[in-house]
């Protein structure tokens, strides 16, 4: 005979047992993989099989090496690039070549397969030029360039009857009037008329370039741009 007693607690263990399956047969959602975070395992659909689902990170992105960002000024293409002057390389789809280098005082840069190569004396076109044919004995068809980051070698000399007199360090395209200015101008007793520009040439010969300041400033004489090493005198 079943008593009313009997009865409930048959209710019951149904119940339970009931409960128990939904929450095997019911799917897990995994959370979403979080870039940078390493892989983990998370319960799969069946808890009763034992299986896990592992979920990996996200890749890391990839690219081309690039320029480092806060470039110096552009220079000139004629630009002659000298010691201490800071360059960057780029061998296209080789990430391995591509890199920034600093010129020596020896005027030589130092790339990986090339070791040593010269550069100073050479504008950035030319240098690139150089890299590619010499990169040619490694792989077909280097494509290259060369990008001067910071102007270091860019010196100019002020002397004579000028307020401040020294070494100028330029870092871009400078005029003779734009170096007077930076020099504190001319002394009271100074001859602006009779300015020499001593400059030396690819095979180290001195030139004397004569600039009259006054011509200069009426547009009748040309504002000599200045080239790296130049040696301005005011009588």
């Amino acid at each position: 005979m079943t008593t009313p007693r009997s009865i409930v607690m048959s209710l019951a263990l149904v119940a339970v047992t009931s409960t128990v399956a939904v929450a095997q047969t019911k799917p897990v959602n995994p959370p979403a993989a979080v870039s940078g975070a390493p892989a983990r395992s998370v319960p799969a659909a069946s808890a009763a099989t034992g299986t896990t689902a592992t979920i990996a990170p996200a890749a890391a992105p990839t690219g081309p090496a690039t320029a480092p960002r806060g470039l110096a000024p552009a220079v000139p293409t004629d630009y002659v690039i000298g010691p201490d002057d800071v360059l960057f390389v780029t061998v296209w789809k080789n990430d391995t070549l591509s890199k920034q280098v600093p010129v020596r005082p020896d005027g030589k840069i130092s790339l990986p397969l090339l070791h040593d190569i010269q550069a100073a004396g050479l504008t950035a076109m030319q240098l690139q030029d150089k890299i590619a044919v010499a990169l040619g004995e490694f792989m077909p068809n280097p494509e290259v360039s060369v990008m001067i980051t910071d102007v270091r070698s860019y010196r100019v000399s002020v002397l004579g009857e000028v307020n401040r007199p020294g070494v100028l360090q330029l870092k871009a395209e400078t005029s003779i009037l734009e170096a007077l200015a930076m020099a504190g101008g001319f002394r009271d007793f100074a001859s602006p008329s009779k300015i020499m520009v001593f400059r030396k040439d690819s095979y180290g010969n001195t030139h004397k370039l004569r600039f009259n300041y006054n011509k200069a400033l009426r547009g009748d004489e040309d504002n000599l741009a200045l080239k790296t090493g130049d040696v301005i005198v005011v009588p």
